[in-house]
């Protein structure tokens, strides 16, 4: 396992690795975690915060198709909806709404679409794999 491909990647998908990964860590703490307290807030805010970061960060890389938009923009536009739909839910008092909304976007947009960046030829691969040899 090395970092270099990450290091040598651009300054978007570095941003937009790093924090996808500090959600995903955050996401782990929230779900094994007691809800509705102190604890359960900041840990939410600093999940959605990293969410926004992974999302916007995200219409800036364009590798799949060059100087473009592809299909996994979708996911990115879509996190940004949500994320202040849970938040609206949660304040009006549907917890269920917030729960699912959350846990949807934890497993979608990052369990799925992590395992995806796993895939042969992308930088994850390589950073946890190392790269492929032909």
């Amino acid at each position: 396992m090395s970092l270099d491909p990450l290091l040598q990647a651009s300054p978007a998908i570095q941003a937009h690795a790093v924090a996808a990964l500090a959600a995903f860590a955050l996401g782990i703490m929230q779900l094994a975690g007691v809800k509705g307290g102190a604890r359960h807030r900041v840990i939410g805010w600093s999940w959605v915060a990293a969410m926004a970061v992974t999302a916007a960060s995200g219409f800036f890389i364009q590798e799949i198709i060059p100087g473009a938009f592809s299909p996994i923009h979708l996911l990115s536009l879509m996190v940004l909806v949500l994320l202040p739909v849970a938040i609206v839910a949660v304040r009006r008092g549907r917890v269920r709404t917030h729960r699912m909304t959350m846990i949807g976007m934890f497993a979608g947009g990052l369990i799925i679409a992590g395992l995806f960046t796993l895939l042969p030829g992308r930088i994850m691969h390589a950073l946890v794999f190392g790269p492929v040899v032909p």
